[in-house]
């Protein structure tokens, strides 16, 4: 038991200051199906503290205690209403200067109103959602603690319709610090930004409500006619009901029968129903009503699935096109704006794209959805990403969290064909334990989508050898030959020497170059030496027959604290365009020759030729192109 003492502040000495804020925690369970409803954003201007100390959670700010039991004023370290503005969603080290490398704790807080619409008490239900906010988040509202989650880049929901009032303080605190335990941990190779940097909302629900909705094309059963849709439905509350699905341009209107809370049918897919793909990215309104709730989606309808060393869109064999990229911006950070995200896929799409990797982590929901509309194929992971505490159970129950619920929040979308369990691991025992748990944990979710992870190259043996290739669906692969292995004459070797059975995509591959820096093909750093990688990778990959789809490294140059040479300063130069969005490296248009022939497209002769005139570089972040922006990862 622990002693109190006599002649001292408790909290000055507390090391377990934090674990009366553990509970609560936000889960994948605790989820809510958003599309289609109704917010009240609480985006806007929050004012903010640095908090290197957790200061706000040993001595209880929240509480806003300005006075003791017999009503003499206090001392306080805080004057939330004075303290700076901040505009959120917002990485803070964009925001100012001298935020610019922090790492640690901070204090969000604003006032809102709210007025309840329901007369009658006990009918009306409020949750909170916040969208992602790195990386453990305390919520606190009305001087009473809500709850906490942990995961940069997930969203996560509270339920606090009992604390609301008419005029409301909510306060939130935020800390990126890298630990040993998380999900990333301390190591990685891109930028740790810290924030609250999407989308914070009030959504109003009934007193029973849809918390889950899920609808998709069977895998399969396109083989034996129109295919089968698979429709379940999850209520806030184990009851029984009627709930109807109707999907007016399929002429659907369906009932379903709901026992304990759940259900879940199957029915044929009607006649006339157009299959989803990059080149025709068919979208249906999907609504489904159950008592006083209902939820619309714009849902695609397609089957993706391996057989042999093929992957079947449709059931029909494709080659995945794709790139890598980041969710970073020179000015805003992770926090992008539609824009921005709607750039990204445009010039993917003119890389002759039809498929993107979405690294490290989760990016925006906001980008499957525009993937869905532009038709885009996307990998999505979750950042078990280098050297993560594989035997630490904590870490799996993050890990395994964090899956779950980008699997809820992305499962309806068409666009959405891989779920991505890790990269570049140690072929370790623990960590064959842990991704097994989780390419498991990914099939229970989602029994729809293949399960991949990127994976390395065992070169001393010259293959490709990791025992995580049993439990993946698709093999992804990491190389770097010509770089980080410069003798590229290894790579036809491991290519003959591993004897595959399922399909592969070369997940990374590529070279770093400076934007603008020119010489010979043998000069490191040049546009011309990442271009003659580019040109021999491709020349390797393009004829080997169990290689489905690869995603180099990476479309733009973005922010890393590990590159730290005068020329990098702090930017990993692998990209195909600068950061700033203004220029297409040579090696650009070397990828776009090959992805045209290989989707049967000719080659216009601008591709073919570096482009150095301001005619045709990127524009800038937030600039557009064509009425698009040209965007930011």
């Amino acid at each position: 038991m622990k002693q109190e003492s006599r002649n001292s502040d408790a909290t000055i000495h507390d090391a377990d200051y934090a674990a009366i804020f553990e509970g609560c925690k936000a889960v994948a369970e605790s989820r809510l199906f958003t599309a289609g409803r109704r917010s009240e954003a609480l985006d806007g201007d929050w004012n903010y503290a640095v908090d290197q100390y957790d200061t706000c959670l040993r001595a209880g700010w929240y509480k806003e205690e300005y006075s003791d039991a017999q009503g003499r004023p206090l001392p306080v370290d805080f004057s939330f209403d004075d303290w700076p503005v901040m505009h959120l969603p917002c990485c803070w080290n964009m925001a100012e200067p001298e935020l610019k490398l922090y790492e640690g704790g901070m204090v969000f807080t604003r006032r809102f109103r709210f007025k309840s619409k329901t007369a009658e008490a006990g009918k009306e239900r409020v949750f909170l959602r916040i969208g992602a906010a790195n990386y453990v988040c305390r919520v606190f509202l009305n001087k009473e603690y809500v709850g906490m989650h942990r995961g940069g880049s997930t969203p996560f929901c509270f339920e606090v319709t009992d604390l609301l009032a008419e005029d409301n303080r909510i306060l939130i605190t935020c800390d990126n610090t890298r630990r040993d335990t998380q999900v990333p941990m301390r190591n990685t190779d891109w930028f740790n930004y810290g924030g609250i940097y999407r989308s914070i909302e009030l959504f109003r629900l009934p007193a029973v409500f849809i918390r889950d909705f899920g609808i998709s094309l069977r895998r399969g059963s396109l083989e034996h006619g129109r295919g089968m849709l698979d429709v379940s439905v999850e209520l806030s509350d184990k009851t029984d009901a009627a709930a109807q699905l109707l999907i007016p341009r399929l002429g659907i209107s369906q009932e379903i029968p709901v026992h304990g809370g759940k259900a879940e049918i199957s029915m044929e897919a009607p006649e006339g129903l157009q299959l989803w793909t990059p080149e025709d990215p068919q979208l249906y309104g999907v609504t489904l009503r159950c008592g006083e709730d209902s939820v619309t989606d714009d849902v695609g309808f397609r089957t993706i699935e391996v057989s042999g060393t093929d992957i079947l869109l449709n059931g029909k064999p494709v080659f995945l096109r794709g790139v890598s990229c980041h969710e970073d911006s020179e000015r805003r950070g992770k926090a992008l704006t539609t824009e921005d995200r709607t750039g990204i896929i445009t010039i993917a799409k003119e890389l002759g794209c039809n498929f993107m990797r979405l690294a490290h982590y989760p990016h925006s929901e906001e980008m499957s959805r525009l993937a869905d509309r532009m038709g885009i194929l996307l990998w999505e992971e979750v950042p078990v990403y280098w050297a993560i505490a594989f035997e630490d159970p904590d870490t799996l129950e993050d890990a395994s969290n964090q899956l779950r619920e980008m699997i809820c929040r992305d499962r309806n979308r068409a666009s959405v064909i891989i779920w991505s369990v890790g990269n570049e691991n140690a072929d370790t025992d623990a960590r064959y334990r842990f991704m097994c748990t989780l390419a498991d944990t990914a099939r229970n979710s989602d029994p729809t989508r293949p399960v991949s992870a990127a994976c390395l190259v065992n070169f001393p043996r010259e293959v490709i050898d990791d025992r995580l290739a049993d439990a993946l669906d698709i093999i992804g692969v990491n190389e770097y030959c010509g770089w980080y292995i410069p003798d590229f004459s290894i790579l036809p070797r491991i290519l003959k020497n591993s004897r595959l059975t399922k399909p592969v995509i070369i997940s990374e591959f590529g070279a770093g170059a400076k934007s603008g820096k020119h010489g010979n093909v043998q000069e490191r750093w040049t546009e011309e030496y990442q271009a003659e990688v580019y040109r021999r990778q491709t020349e390797t990959l393009g004829g080997i027959p169990y290689i489905k789809g690869m995603t180099p490294w990476i479309l733009f140059d973005f922010r890393c604290p590990r590159r730290t040479s005068v020329l990098q300063n702090y930017y990993n130069l692998k990209g195909l365009v600068s950061a700033d969005r203004r220029h297409r490296k040579m090696a650009f248009s070397v990828l776009q020759a090959f992805y045209r022939k290989l989707a049967g497209s000719p080659d216009p002769e601008e591709t073919l030729h570096e482009k150095t005139d301001g005619s045709d570089a990127c524009p800038a972040d937030g600039a557009h192109e064509n009425g698009l922006a040209s965007g930011a990862h």
